[in-house]
């Protein structure tokens, strides 16, 4: 299966908002959801592999790629985790799904997390890629942390001095981050950087990722604490790359156990980007996970 000719490409609205989304495959149904700096397109070699067993789904988080970036307020609650995991479960809904399972890397792992929190009755699985917990993460800040995602402390300072810095050189911008996280060269292919670049080179874009990431340390840490002693109860699978800083640096499956209960996991080749510098072995691990409820 071809990720370009054979996944067709929707646009489905909540309230307002477009989500833009590619759609393959027949069976259950699966959601993917991409990271920073990124879009959908993150799955370009993982999501041929899963639609020849499942019903795949990828979203463009709002904010990003294709989406809509909706205006924001001063709790930056339209970019919200709570927000973004409505939308995708607007967008299942309306494509006839009652239940799914849902894998997120990087900032859509946070989204799923907060799906399997929000939404326990229509979120069967869930797969987390290269995260551990927002709040663990800012809770146990130090060095090597503060050093190595920098960017978390960076764009949630008051707008407009990141996005004003990031839209200097927006290419810059995206190729340090590609490759201060990477671990393997060439794993981010040419065209997929391409495809980044255009989205990320909207200023639309650079102002919501902003936003994003002011959300995850204001109005999201609100949302996990009132959450914090209720464990989502559905399968958690976490994956991370061995290389990489969340691997390195993170008891991972110690962490997701303090708010989850059914936790299982291990590690794949390479950095950050699981689904581009892993990708056999992260389709592996997806397949083996979301065939349990087929």
């Amino acid at each position: 299966m071809d990720f370009k000719a054979d996944f067709e490409q929707k646009r489905i609205t909540n309230q307002g908002v477009g989500i833009h989304v590619r759609i393959a495959g027949s069976g259950f149904p699966i959601l993917l959801l991409h990271g920073y700096p990124q879009t959908g397109y993150m799955w370009h070699k993982v999501a041929p592999l899963l639609a020849q067993d499942f019903s795949v789904v990828i979203a463009d988080l709002r904010g990003y790629g294709d989406s809509d970036k909706p205006k924001t307020d001063q709790k930056h609650s339209p970019y919200s985790k709570r927000s973004m995991a409505e939308d995708m479960r607007e967008v299942m809904r309306k494509l006839g799904y009652k239940t799914f399972a849902v894998a997120g890397h990087d900032r859509g792992g946070r989204v799923a997390h907060r799906m399997a929190r929000d939404y326990p009755d229509t979120i069967t699985h869930v797969a987390l890629l290269d995260i551990v917990p927002t709040r663990a993460m800012y809770e146990k800040t130090d060095k090597k942390f503060a050093t190595s995602y920098y960017h978390w402390f960076f764009l949630i300072q008051p707008s407009p001095f990141p996005e004003t810095l990031i839209k200097r050189d927006p290419e810059f911008f995206l190729k340090h981050k590609t490759n201060h996280w990477g671990r393997t060269a060439g794993a981010i292919t040419d065209e997929a950087f391409s495809e980044y670049l255009r989205c990320f080179s909207d200023p639309r874009t650079i102002h919501a990722s902003c936003e994003d990431y002011r959300a995850s340390a204001s109005i999201d840490l609100e949302h996990d604490q009132n959450d914090f002693l209720k464990k989502s109860e559905m399968p958690v699978l976490v994956l991370w790359g061995d290389a990489g800083f969340v691997g390195q640096n993170y008891n991972v499956i110690c962490e997701w156990e303090a708010v989850a209960a059914n936790v299982q996991g291990h590690s794949v080749p390479g950095g950050h980007f699981l689904a581009e510098e892993a990708p056999n072995e992260t389709a592996e691990a997806l397949i083996n996970f979301f065939s349990k409820v087929k």
